[in-house]
């Protein structure tokens, strides 16, 4: 890259982050002022302008400054203090938004529970946090009761909308509270330390955790975001990113809202209805998750695919296979990939497009962003540290595990770490003493590599890497090779035990359609990857699961390994004598758990 390019690279970095910057740093003088009292002067000034629009309803900047206002007086009148929780099971909807800033302006919190859970699932959720209340919307009535006989006794529920099971139903009970703004010696006193909403990990190899959202994080991610998609009062972001997670439910919301725009609400994803939604709500903008732009490069041709006026998108785990793919065939070249975690202090973004990096910190802004890869001990499973007892930072394209350092200042907000509501668990995600005693750093769980540039490329969770033959093998880049082969529609890649073999076995998990060979498949994993990397195991399924925001599932795979007795999907192994992929029946599961197949 030439000296003009890297000087034109640092000039995007250098605009786009103060840009940034100046939005937020001022928050940190007000520290009394929450988005909840944002909101009144937002309502103020853009009154009759559409804020949240979809199907079902549309709010303007003064209703659903009005609606929060009947929730927050519903939230007094039944107990709610400063610091009581609120559970929400609600599916995407401008309510939703209404009621959480309502309970906030209440002093309360709000737990966004995942509208897929149901039963033991939800019922974790639920009591992690506590609540008072719990808000139950109508169509969701039939998963809170699988879950309800386990719920500790104490919280109200209530329903919203028609047809709730006996429950008081809370939008009638707001409608007896007014809309006016609520005199200032009625409200509790706020900080933007204190907790605004509980926000839960997605739970893909285990039960999720409730992280501590304050509201300093809340509006701050609002006002940065704005300025990251480059939004006007004129524009529209699409969002059909689940509400109970930051990205659908703070960031692809709020970014309109701090400039007089809007954002148009779909309940959920579908690859079919995308275009129409973008197309014929005049969408300029759209907040993706890096399978929803894999599924649309992978969906048969629209109409109105070509018909859209979205100038930008941003969002994070774009893959590099789909990145180019999906720019050639929509149209759409500024993308603004970033890397975040709801509950972490890490945050970069790829101000300048460049496919594939999640981020870019430039040399010269290392000090200013303390985030950075030390080097990872995989045969332990916990980081390297040196003599001294203190951890290792890697070298340019050296692999290695990213942490952000944790610093605890009223002027630095955006370093702080407020962890879950479960301590022993903010506990595992703080590293101590990693480059002089005393320090303390988050730990992402993330495996990144950084060039020489300051560009970060994911490589793996930490979890989702494991040793094979002396190597470390990395699940994302081995998927990101099988999903290359002709008739492949997913891949998901995980390592499974076999007895008398050090290490884990690579296995992968496929969904394929009509023009996928048995043969081709073979031959295009032995042409693209190491022996070390290869995946001696192949499991073939209808789908692959994964969670509301597409992160696959890999627990109960891994669990079930390549036995045939676990599963009705075919498994296969590539056996090296007969150099083809063969299907295991029992008698071949015993011989290669013998130890008599060598691989």
């Amino acid at each position: 890259m030439s000296f003009l390019d890297n000087l034109r690279k640092d000039w995007v970095f250098a605009h786009g982050v103060f840009k940034a910057l100046r939005r937020v740093t001022p928050m940190a003088r007000h520290r009394n002022r929450t988005f909840a009292d944002a909101m009144e002067d937002l309502a103020e000034r853009y009154g009759d302008r559409p804020a949240l629009i979809s199907a079902r309803e549309t709010l303007t900047y003064a209703d659903y400054n009005a609606r929060g206002n009947r929730y927050a007086r519903w939230a007094m009148a039944n107990g709610i203090e400063k610091g009581d929780v609120v559970c929400l099971l609600m599916p995407n909807r401008p309510e939703y938004a209404a009621v959480w800033l309502g309970i906030a302006r209440a002093g309360g919190t709000t737990a966004l529970l995942n509208t897929n859970l149901a039963g033991a699932a939800l019922a974790h959720c639920i009591n992690l946090v506590s609540p008072k209340h719990i808000i139950v919307a109508a169509e969701l009535a039939d998963a809170f009761d699988s879950a309800a006989p386990m719920v500790e006794a104490g919280p109200t529920v209530w329903g919203h909308g028609a047809g709730v099971p006996g429950w008081p139903r809370i939008d009638d009970a707001i409608m007896d509270h007014g809309d006016e703004a609520i005199p200032a010696e009625d409200r509790p006193t706020l900080t933007l330390d204190d907790r605004c909403l509980f926000i839960y990990t997605s739970g893909t190899t285990g039960l999720p955790k409730a992280a501590n959202i304050n509201h300093y994080r809340v509006h701050a991610a609002m006002l940065a975001y704005a300025s990251v998609m480059e939004m006007t009062a004129q524009d529209r972001n699409y969002n059909c990113l689940p509400m109970y997670h930051t990205s659908g439910g703070i960031l692809a919301i709020g970014c309109g809202l701090m400039v007089g725009g809007s954002a148009f609400i779909a309940e959920r994803f579908s690859a079919r209805q995308f275009w129409d939604d973008v197309v014929d709500n005049d969408c300029t903008r759209f907040q993706y998750i890096g399978e929803l732009c894999r599924y649309l490069v992978t969906a048969p041709p629209h109409p109105k695919e070509r018909m859209h006026k979205v100038r930008l998108i941003c969002g994070n785990g774009l893959r590099p296979d789909v990145w180019e793919r999906f720019t050639k065939r929509f149209g759409i070249s500024a993308i603004r990939e970033f890397y975040a975690a709801t509950e972490g202090n890490a945050i970069i973004f790829n101000w300048d497009s460049t496919p594939g990096a999640v981020g870019r910190i430039p040399r010269w802004a290392r000090t200013l962003f303390p985030v950075t890869n030390i080097r990872f001990d995989f045969d332990h499973d916990r980081p390297m540290r040196d003599d001294d007892g203190l951890c290792i930072e890697c070298d340019d394209d050296e692999t290695g595990e990213m942490i952000s350092r944790i610093v605890v200042n009223p002027l630095k907000p955006g370093q702080r770490f407020d962890g879950y509501a479960d301590r022993s668990e903010t506990e595992k995600k703080i590293l101590r003493d990693v480059f002089v005693a005393g320090d303390m750093w988050f730990r992402t769980g993330d495996l990144m590599r950084r060039d020489r540039r300051g560009y970060f490329y994911f490589v793996d969770r930490i979890g989702d890497t494991f040793r094979w033959k002396g190597e470390n093998i990395s699940t994302a880049e081995v998927a990101e090779a099988l999903s290359l082969c002709v008739g492949v529609d997913e891949a998901n890649v995980y390592g499974v035990e076999v007895a008398h073999a050090e290490g884990r076995a690579g296995m992968a998990a496929l969904a394929v359609n009509d023009d996928f060979s048995l043969e081709a498949f073979r031959d295009h994993l032995h042409a693209t990857l190491s022996s070390h990397a290869r995946p001696p195991f192949v499991r073939f399924r209808q789908s692959i699961d994964a969670t509301s925001t597409f992160k696959q599932r890999k627990i109960d795979l891994v669990r079930e390994g390549f036995d045939p007795s676990q599963t009705a999907d075919p498994i296969y192994f590539d056996d090296p004598a007969a150099a083809q992929l063969v299907r295991i029946d029992a008698a071949l599961h015993r011989r290669i758990h013998s130890g008599d197949i060598r691989f």
